[in-house]
């Protein structure tokens, strides 16, 4: 089996981003669809969050490895780069799960990551993108999760939730990375600091369980530096990966730095300041205070 390679970050900070760029790169190859949470998740399905313990690696770790080794034997790829933003808050039950993976952690600033979530967590349902992940449930696993699926749709809709961006929303149902007490966050907080705590979540569980990785297994990147240079950033990852001489085939002119400071002034100057006193001391750890 190849060594795997572990895009980690919060959600919309820049995770697919990477991952495309990465995965354009001969011999390199990824699931052809967004994210495989539910592969994470089989065998912890009696967990409703996303925080799997290192302690339950062991009972899954044979099937996410031939999960992985399938993957790259399909493609007839040499290395395979997976990207599931609720992987930031289970890195260490990923590390034992797949000793050989190395991992690639992307961070963003929390108030830009922030309004970018804002509009994806009530957005429309879309039948093609959720298609193309139900492929790779495993089959014992699908009952529970379209039982899921038909709950979290009838509370969106008797609630009014869907398709609703307002600021103050407090929402009924939970987008992306759970935390352990997503209910209790979601009950508490409204849209804007859901989003903001949930990125305050991945980005410090995630660092502060790499740090305990070997140094050589982790790569950090900061998305804005990434942006601001893509052709640098992109050899950065793929010497990490071993692949350094592959970068004039890479995609990377799809990278573009429009993005970077928007989250600021589409919050609003009441809204920075609550997220501010929310999380400062996090904005202020990873540079972006």
């Amino acid at each position: 089996m190849s060594q795997p390679i572990i895009i980690v970050g919060a959600p919309r900070s820049g995770t697919n981003m990477l991952r495309d760029v990465l995965t354009s790169a001969p011999g390199v190859t990824t699931w052809p669809c967004d994210e495989i949470n539910f592969v994470w998740k089989h065998g912890n399905l009696d967990l409703d969050h996303d925080e799997v313990p290192a302690s339950r690696a062991d009972r899954t770790a044979s099937y996410l490895q031939s999960v992985f080794e399938r993957r790259r034997r399909r493609d007839n790829a040499e290395i395979v780069v997976e990207k599931t933003c609720a992987t930031s808050l289970r890195v260490p039950f990923v590390a034992r799960a797949l000793p050989d993976a190395k991992f690639i952690f992307i961070r963003r600033d929390g108030l830009d990551a922030t309004a970018s979530t804002m509009k994806r967590w009530n957005a429309e349902f879309d039948l093609a993108y959720t298609l193309k992940k139900v492929r790779f449930v495993p089959p014992t696993d699908l009952p529970r999760h379209l039982r899921d699926f038909l709950a979290k749709r009838v509370r969106q809709r008797t609630s009014g939730d869907a398709r609703s961006d307002a600021n103050d929303l407090k929402v009924s149902t939970w987008w992306g990375p759970r935390p352990q007490d997503f209910r209790e966050l979601q009950r508490d907080h409204p849209l804007e600091e859901l989003a903001f705590i949930q990125w305050q979540r991945c980005v410090v569980q995630s660092a502060d369980a790499l740090a305990a990785v070997d140094a050589d297994r982790v790569l950090e990147v900061r998305y804005e530096d990434y942006v601001a240079d893509p052709v640098a950033g992109t050899q950065r990852c793929l010497d990490f990966m071993g692949i350094g001489d592959r970068l004039e085939r890479t995609e990377v002119g799809q990278v573009m730095t429009s993005s970077v400071g928007k989250g600021r002034s589409q919050l609003g100057p009441d809204a920075v300041s609550r997220l501010e006193t929310l999380g400062g001391a996090t904005l202020s750890r990873f540079g972006y205070a």
